[in-house]
């Protein structure tokens, strides 16, 4: 029998030395960031969460720009059609990525189990929430990049600078987190086939009355304190304050009223919240 080497031993390296494995967990923001991408990944691989996120959207910019004799400046100063529709168009991405798609993956997730095996694991609870917080992030950066895309092929050229350009960004992220906290509030509250349910039916009542894609002014006089208070009215018209180059004042009342629904939605999810 011919004798076997050691670099042929299992275990062994060629000089013979013995391999000392270091068994553990990775590092924190490594696993968050791992969790992140296969949420994201995941997301746009779920042919009806991809409609939602992306294709609406686009469809309401595209067809809400070109429809003929659709005249939503009048309600808004004169403002063009197509300035008034990117910010909203903006905001409803958000809130198809955030609320919608977070409720919606969420809550099977728990009615399935995963969320269960996923908290005991190394990743954490804290782990599992914040990977999930990074895929909305990087999904509206997509959603971003395609609606800021075609609203300029569509002759958007908003009147923004640096002030504009970084009240916008806080108005993404404090609303990111409202509708994250929300969408979360629900998936962990709501079974799952109610949950289905009830998250495409907030996103068209909001699509519809929430001033996505029309500004508050456009409402009846008594309706228009309720909606601006809204997170979707909130959102919608702080993007369009923010794209039309206000000062940091013109933008703080909606960035209150986003960070309001965060703080709430966040409490009442950490007090109602049901892993399984």
């Amino acid at each position: 029998m011919t004798p076997r080497s050691a670099a042929s031993e299992p275990g062994t390296s060629a000089a013979g030395r013995t391999f000392a494995p270091a068994p553990g967990r990775a590092p924190w923001p490594r696993m968050v960031l791992a969790q992140g991408l296969m949420e994201a990944r995941l997301l746009l691989r779920n042919g009806e969460q991809l409609v939602l996120a992306l294709v609406i959207p686009l469809l309401l910019l595209v067809i809400g720009a070109l429809a003929p004799g659709l005249d939503l400046g009048s309600a808004a100063g004169g403002a063009r059609r197509i300035d008034l529709l990117v910010p909203g168009v903006i905001a409803l991405a958000v809130m198809s990525t955030a609320f919608t798609s977070v409720a919606i993956a969420t809550a099977f997730e728990r009615r399935y189990g995963v969320l269960k095996r996923l908290g005991t694991s190394p990743l954490s609870r804290t782990g599992l929430l914040a990977g999930k917080l990074l895929a909305v992030v990087l999904v509206e950066m997509l959603q971003l990049v395609l609606v800021v895309g075609a609203g300029r092929l569509l002759g958007w050229r908003p009147g923004v600078g640096v002030g504009g350009a970084a009240a916008a960004l806080v108005l993404l992220v404090v609303g990111t987190c409202a509708f994250s906290s929300l969408g979360l509030l629900m998936a962990g509250t709501v079974r799952a086939e109610a949950t289905l349910a009830a998250a495409n039916l907030v996103y068209i009542l909001l699509l519809v009355g929430g001033a996505t894609l029309v500004p508050v002014e456009a409402y009846p006089v008594l309706l228009q304190p309720v909606i601006g208070w809204l997170p979707s009215g909130a959102l919608a018209e702080g993007l369009r304050h923010a794209f039309s180059g206000p000062s940091w004042g013109g933008v703080g009342g909606f960035v209150g009223v986003l960070l309001g629904w965060a703080v709430l939605g966040g409490i009442a999810t950490a007090r109602t919240f049901r892993w399984e």
